[in-house]
């Protein structure tokens, strides 16, 4: 580990944090989180707990503050290969379907677990979308809006963090788990509510556990206040302009909180964790649950792979065997917990895939008429909306539904005022949500 350099570290401070080991692409002078974690393990400190019992922020049900978790199918899920099969038709492929208890919805053979489970949410079979490339389709179904070059929308998780304050949490309250191509972001909210990432849900965080003993964090933490006096006594303005003494001690108190025990699954009963599959998946949806308990506002799970331009059935096999397990077990722990009802839950991906099979077996990209799973937090439950064409012919399904009045539904049902204008950093008003919530999604 290199040692501390005093010198280095004020001289990128005087420069507004520009410098070396810092993003300089930053818009703004203010220190982000991973800046803090950057500094923080220069200095040794720790992420390690004391052998303190998980406790949950909130009391349970609709009684506690609400939360999201959203299930991000990455490369868009083939609707027919889950949701919405259509089986001994000329576009249904092999799949065949299993009845489920919600009426009239069968869905496809791949997933068996959730068709067991999933009366307790919603399927909507007639998501709509006019982005059918990866990168803007994945903007629009994570913030409402379609892209635009003047302006970075916030995505829903960022708007509850920031509309939704949680007392007493000490960590980050939106966080997203494993690897995704464009992961969430604060937008015109500030970087400060871009998803902090979490790579691996099986390391434990091992990567921020103090490097030095004890002792000697102290001694730097205590040199480095030297330096912060020296520095706000002559740049007081840049100081402020800067927020590092409250970001250093917002990244101390995160590093020591036992709130970090929600990524350390040891103590969940073996019978658990194996109903969420022995996959990082599995054991992202597991830690989602825990960071429910624990008052995080918006927990994003990515599973990649979906994008299946060829051998569609054999990858879309793939996924559901990962995907299955772990959404179902997630419903059912949080309704024997007694969460569903206070989290939002939601699977999607930023499209669907064509009717049409390709000539190597495999489905492209379709904007129109793909599926989502959502539900809980002050949902109803058990509805079917929407209808596609089992031809494959018609290019528009049977009651459409618009990303940005989906949101709106789930910012409403969460307790946002969807329709809230803020003014961006360039003093433009902007609405949280374009959208108007669905009337019959709600209780």
């Amino acid at each position: 580990m290199e040692p501390l350099n005093v010198r280095a570290d004020l001289g990128r401070l005087d420069r507004g944090l520009k410098g070396p080991g810092f993003d300089a692409a930053k818009p703004r002078a203010a220190l982000t989180r991973r800046d803090a974690l950057k500094l923080a393990a220069g200095l040794g400190l720790s992420f390690a707990l004391p052998g303190l019992e998980l406790r949950a922020a909130q009391s349970r049900g609709d009684e506690r503050p609400k939360s999201l978790i959203t299930l991000w199918m990455g490369g868009g899920p083939s609707q027919l290969e889950s949701w919405d099969p259509h089986p001994g038709t000329a576009i249904g492929g092999p799949c065949t379907a299993l009845p489920t208890m919600i009426p009239k919805l069968e869905i496809a053979d791949l997933y068996p677990r959730m068709a067991e489970q999933i009366h307790e949410l919603n399927v909507i079979r007639s998501m709509v979308s006019k982005e059918g490339d990866h990168e803007r389709g994945t903007y629009l179904l994570k913030t409402g809006y379609r892209p635009d070059p003047t302006l970075i929308h916030p995505s829903l998780g960022a708007i509850l963090a920031h509309q939704l304050p949680a007392a007493g949490v000490e960590i980050p309250r939106h966080i997203s788990i494993l690897q995704a191509q464009w992961p969430s972001r604060g937008g015109f909210l500030g970087d400060d509510y871009d998803a902090f990432k979490i790579y691996d849900p099986r390391a434990n965080l091992q990567n921020m556990v103090r490097r030095v003993e004890k002792d000697r964090q102290t001694r730097r933490l205590q040199s480095l206040d030297v330096v912060e006096q020296s520095f706000r006594k002559r740049r007081r303005l840049q100081a402020e302009g800067t927020l590092h003494q409250d970001t250093i001690q917002r990244a101390l108190t995160m590093m020591t909180s036992e709130q970090l025990r929600a990524f350390k699954i040891d103590d969940e009963p073996a019978a658990n964790r194996a109903a969420y599959g022995d996959t990082s998946f599995g054991v992202g949806c597991l830690v989602a649950r825990r960071l429910v308990e624990v008052g995080v506002r918006a927990i994003e799970v990515n599973l990649e792979g979906f994008d299946t331009h060829a051998k569609n059935y054999e990858g879309q096999k793939t996924n559901a065997a990962i995907l299955d397990p772990a959404f179902a077990a997630l419903i059912q722990d949080l309704k024997a917990r007694d969460l569903l009802e206070s989290t939002v839950v939601l699977c999607i991906g930023e499209f669907g895939r064509t009717p049409k099979i390709n000539p190597l077996g495999g489905r492209d990209h379709w904007p129109t008429g793909f599926s989502c799973v959502v539900g809980g937090g002050g949902f109803h439950k058990g509805l079917l909306i929407g209808e596609t064409d089992h031809t494959g012919t018609k290019t528009n399904p049977d009651d459409p539904i618009e990303v940005h009045d989906l949101y709106a539904t789930i910012l409403h049902t969460l307790g946002v005022d969807y329709a809230r204008e803020l003014n961006t950093p360039i003093g433009r008003p902007m609405a949280l949500c374009k959208g108007q919530p669905i009337d019959r999604l709600l209780v």
